[in-house]
């Protein structure tokens, strides 16, 4: 006779596609990289975490454009005290790349993190 039927085999690997848990980490990545943040804005209406990332990710780079546009005018009407921009440049781009590597770890990892003077206006819409 033959041998009894056993339980069916289980999949050894997920099945192919995106996994909702891999689509939202990759919304939540986006949020934080400038532009990118429009695509989670406005393709994940019905997460709120999603959107709540979204419009902080808008609302900091935002806040780094209108930054960067003010030190440039500002460089321009220094003439000779320009050259002390040279060395706060690389500082401020590096602190603002710390910013959104420490916005993305938290963000994936289910926390919030808040922008102290940016925050409260990303609240507001």
């Amino acid at each position: 006779p033959p041998p009894p039927a056993g339980p069916p085999p289980t999949p050894t690997s997920p099945p192919s596609g995106a996994t909702p848990d891999s689509n939202k980490t990759l919304m939540l990545v986006l949020a934080y990289l400038g532009p990118f943040a429009l695509i989670p804005f406005f393709t994940e209406k019905d997460d709120a975490e999603v959107q709540w990332h979204a419009k902080h990710g808008l609302v900091l780079f935002a806040a780094e454009v209108v930054l960067w546009l003010v030190m440039g005018v500002v460089v321009n009407i220094a003439g000779p005290l320009a050259c002390l921009f040279v060395f706060l440049w690389p500082v401020l781009g590096l602190a603002l790349f710390v910013l959104h590597i420490i916005c993305i770890v938290k963000a994936t990892k289910g926390e919030r993190f808040l922008i102290p003077g940016l925050s409260p206006f990303a609240d507001k819409f």
